[in-house]
């Protein structure tokens, strides 16, 4: 390909995921709006709509009338052709969520186990017969799947590998080649990330504070990691090793972690911690542990109050070292975080609130999440997306 041709096509690209993401945040609207909204000229946004229209990424929808000339066509993002499914292995079992290219939920199914003690291979055995069965039902209601993402509570390079995940007790493991092995379809491409970081993309994309430029979720169903959204971009890293605020070592001779050190804050407050406090271990069935923890937190029984205000104390002591370093926002509470925040967020906020050094904690609040179930996988199918955001449009 000569330069020209390269610069052509780099160019193109660009103007079609601007031409996507105005869609994806303005839709419904009209190409005169898109232009205005892009920078764009109207034959170049004219000539994008038209390769969208007839690769059904948008459709054209109701007329609107303005107040001079005739009525403009608006146009929305089209789901009726592709889709992306997005996975997530917790310590709770394993999660599936599929979702069309305008963002409908197709699918979503949750299987407990096989457990924490179950190993990498037998995780994704299970995993790969789930996403077999995601990609069955993707493809029986018409649609293609464009790809697959899967969130692990632990450090993922960028190759995919899980270099460490100290909640699961797993040290390099190839995922992403071992599921794309075990599924057998070189025609989808899959990858994986960071449970915390996917978390905190749905969370920019859909939730109540979508759009926010500086924004944290915090997760801990397995272990303890930060999602960070900086200037509007997800913060990646020299090498993707961020938002591991679950290893900052608050106590130096606290209770062992995962990661072979002590104190760290993963050891003091994430949910396996806080579960082993309150019933000495962790059952065969932690998700109905979570769920007799809250009701047990409801009833203001004062073993399981009292661990959890230790817990959010430590936890506000580790947002303090994010809110000092990026001033956000705010800071999310993920998963079971979410479920329990109205016992959490007392003392997360006084913590906080002490350790930071701005005023009133930098204007950070902490809020719970409204996806405590699905915000990784959510986020997930959104990064299946991201060579279509990124203006390279499917073949035909």
């Amino acid at each position: 390909m000569s330069t020209q041709t390269a610069d052509h096509t780099d160019i193109r690209a660009t103007n079609l995921a601007a031409v996507l993401g105005h869609l994806r945040r303005q839709a419904p609207c009209s190409r005169a709006a898109i232009a205005s909204g892009t920078g764009l000229n109207k034959a170049t946004v004219t000539s994008i709509v038209g390769d969208l229209l007839d690769r059904r990424l948008v459709r054209e929808t109701q007329q609107t009338q303005n107040h001079v000339g005739r009525p403009a066509t608006l146009l929305v993002l089209d789901g009726s052709a592709y889709a992306t499914i997005g996975l997530e292995i917790s310590a709770r079992g394993l999660t599936a969520l599929g979702c069309d290219t305008a963002g409908e939920q197709i699918l979503r199914w949750h299987r407990a186990g096989p457990g924490v003690d179950a190993g990498p291979a037998k995780t994704i055995a299970a995993l790969a017969a789930l996403a077999r069965r995601a990609i069955s039902t993707v493809q029986s209601s018409g649609r293609r799947v464009l790809g697959i993402t899967v969130g692990v509570p632990g450090l993922v390079n960028r190759e995919g590998s899980v270099v460490l995940a100290a909640g699961l007790g797993w040290r390099d493991v190839p995922l992403r080649a071992e599921l794309a092995a075990a599924l057998g379809r070189p025609d989808i491409p899959v990858t994986a990330d960071n449970d915390a970081s996917l978390g905190v993309l749905a969370e920019h994309l859909y939730g109540p504070l979508a759009g926010a430029a500086n924004l944290v979720q915090l997760t801990g169903d397995t272990g303890v990691g930060a999602g960070i959204i900086v200037d509007g971009r997800p913060l990646q890293g020299n090498l993707g090793y961020v938002g591991e605020i679950g290893h900052l070592r608050l106590i130096p001779d606290g209770p062992l972690c995962g990661c072979g050190r002590r104190g760290c804050l993963e050891a003091l407050a994430s949910l396996p911690a806080i579960l082993t406090r309150v019933d000495g271990t962790i059952d065969d069935d932690p998700q109905h542990q979570l769920d007799t923890l809250i009701r047990r937190a409801d009833a203001a029984d004062a073993a399981v109050t009292d661990a959890l205000a230790e817990a959010g104390m430590h936890l506000g002591h580790g947002i303090a070292a994010i809110v000092n370093l990026l001033n956000p926002e705010a800071v999310i509470l993920g998963g079971a975080y979410a479920l329990l925040a109205d016992h959490l967020t007392p003392a997360i906020d006084k913590a906080l609130r002490e350790a930071t050094i701005a005023p009133d904690a930098g204007g950070c609040t902490i809020v719970a999440s409204a996806f405590p179930s699905t915000a990784t996988p959510l986020g997930a199918t959104a990064q299946a997306l991201t060579p279509l955001t990124q203006g390279r449009l499917p073949a035909g």
